[in-house]
């Protein structure tokens, strides 16, 4: 078949199409919009998250931090980094029904927050990994893990 230059208007017109439908669906109706916000209520979106959500509500640090200042970078390139990436993962598998029950946070992502975890608590964690000094940094989420929610 011979594709002249209509068929490549046509081609691209139809990508396009599915480009704009793929991004209003994602934006409007899945409220995706919610999610370049600091709204910790952005992460019900996704029926899955609610236990997360339900515990950060009635976690300390509900007081001090919402999800983006234990989940994200504290760097506007770092963070609208992860939010993309997170949020076109956490798309694909809520959409696919392929995420794992219980969610599980990944390697990438835990290593994030316990950075932040250091930096928040610096005081704390300095003191402790001087006392350690030669076994590396100690990892708070080990003991820690429900603090968040």
């Amino acid at each position: 078949m011979k594709v002249t230059g209509r068929h490549a208007w046509y081609a691209v017109a139809v990508y396009l199409g599915v480009a704009l439908g793929v991004s209003i669906y994602t934006f409007v109706y899945a409220k995706g919009y919610s999610y370049l916000t600091n709204d910790p209520r952005a992460c019900l979106n996704c029926h899955v998250m609610k236990e997360q959500y339900d515990g950060w509500v009635k976690a300390p640090h509900r007081n001090v931090a919402a999800c983006n200042d234990c989940h994200t970078p504290h760097n506007l390139i770092g963070k609208f980094a992860t939010k993309a990436n997170n949020g076109f993962w956490h798309s694909y598998y809520f959409t696919t029904q392929t995420y794992a029950e219980p969610i599980r946070i990944t390697a990438r992502n835990r290593r994030i927050a316990l950075n932040n975890c250091r930096s928040c608590h610096a005081a704390v964690t300095d003191a402790i990994d001087g006392i350690h000094q030669g076994s590396g940094r100690l990892d708070c989420l080990r003991c820690h893990q429900n603090v968040g929610h």
